[in-house]
């Protein structure tokens, strides 16, 4: 029986992607008005995010200097001159991100199962910048949000991340179900740990992966759940 409902945030809760996608335009557009390159920012801004955000997961670098490095290597990659500060450049972008820190429309939707489950949030984001997020979209009090760097540094997809997830929650891996955007580590990986899993497919771009449930919006998890007595 599950007991419990974890939400990955960015791209579940939180339109991460847009955010930031505007945030780093608006970012090097103000260094370079009109760079001929500024298009491409964007998807380069991405790659080097899940780049950086990795190591800074496997403990090569710290929470600060991934963000320093990405900035860096943007502007290698723009042929920007690179900041002096690039602490203080980071913070400009970050502004500009924090004004997109909004939730999906259907995000409230969640709120409906907090009389039947407890409700939290599994992240691999920094937990202080993460609940600083969750307060912004209105959700701070849906749950604890738990991340990698208080679980013991395990981060998703690492079995250890869900597994001790359960822990923290006092609860078996299969009596919690995941829901999230990403099909490795919030649908398979979990899996793989005995915790149940949910595919929020937003896009519809890719397969479902056979044995595993898709719905296209957070409303239609209620009646998801309603509707499937395994879950209940």
């Amino acid at each position: 029986m599950i007991r419990a409902i974890l939400f990955d945030l960015d791209g579940t809760l939180m339109d991460h992607r847009a955010a930031a996608d505007a945030a780093i335009t608006a970012w090097v557009a103000g260094r370079s008005p009109g760079h001929p390159r500024l298009a491409e920012a964007p998807a380069l801004w991405l790659e080097l995010e899940e780049r950086h955000l990795a190591s800074w997961h496997r403990g090569e670098a710290s929470w600060q200097e991934q963000r320093r490095r990405r900035i860096r290597a943007l502007c290698d990659d723009l042929d920007l001159d690179v900041p002096g500060d690039l602490d203080a450049a980071f913070a400009s972008y970050g502004e500009r991100y924090r004004e997109g820190w909004v939730p999906y429309p259907d995000a409230p939707a969640i709120t409906e199962l907090a009389g039947d489950y407890r409700l939290g949030v599994l992240t691999n984001g920094g937990n202080d910048f993460q609940r600083a997020k969750m307060r912004a979209i209105g959700l701070a009090g849906l749950g604890p949000v738990l991340s990698g760097d208080v679980l013991g540094g395990q981060f998703k997809p690492a079995p250890g991340c869900y597994l001790n997830a359960a822990a923290e929650l006092g609860l078996e891996p299969g009596e919690i179900l995941l829901v999230g955007d990403d099909l490795t580590n919030d649908v398979t990986a979990p899996a793989a740990t005995g915790m149940r899993s949910i595919w929020l497919d937003r896009l519809g771009a890719e397969p479902v992966p056979e044995g595993f449930p898709r719905i296209t919006t957070l409303t239609a998890l209620p009646q998801y759940l309603s509707g499937h007595s395994d879950l209940g």
